[in-house]
């Protein structure tokens, strides 16, 4: 094969394998993604739904566990039913994952199903924010919190 023809597929195969991996929010399902494609357009190759959906997720422990695993952040929101200021917070929550999908992935964790999760995370009052990036915890926050604190985190 003569160099030049050779170094172009060896640029084809590195733009190829330059993908992101990303859970889906509805089947967990491992996606890869190219990378220079709109990761908000993106559906799931096995049950085809929208990877980004614009809202957030509730998750289970074995669920959270599996979207540990993609690339993309994670902002979780530790939550109850009855907590008058997780439901304040919940319009803002919602807000964000509108606007900053698909930079981040929005997780609700409702501490009253998945209380060794929130144990796990130790979470002592509610609500309770974190940002985790490559399964570790970047940043938390107790209480209310803002648009733009949510944004500065993913923006960060």
């Amino acid at each position: 094969m003569p160099a030049l023809a050779f170094h172009h597929l060896s640029e084809r195969i590195s733009i190829m394998s330059e993908t992101v991996q990303i859970v889906c929010p509805h089947c967990d399902a491992r996606n890869r993604v190219p990378a220079e494609r709109d990761a908000g357009a993106a559906k799931c190759g096995r049950c085809k739904a929208a990877l980004f959906p614009g809202q957030p997720v509730d998750l289970t422990g074995e669920r959270f566990q599996r979207h540990l695993a993609g690339e993309t952040p994670l902002i979780v929101d530790f939550w109850a039913s009855w907590c008058g200021p997780c439901k304040a917070m919940a319009p803002v929550f919602d807000k964000a994952a509108q606007a900053l999908e698909p930079k981040a992935r929005f997780i609700k964790i409702d501490v009253d199903a998945e209380p060794a999760l929130a144990a796990q995370y130790g979470v002592r009052s509610i609500p309770a924010l974190f940002l985790i990036k490559n399964g570790k915890v970047v940043a938390q926050h107790a209480g209310m919190a803002d648009m733009t604190l949510l944004a500065k985190w993913v923006q960060g």
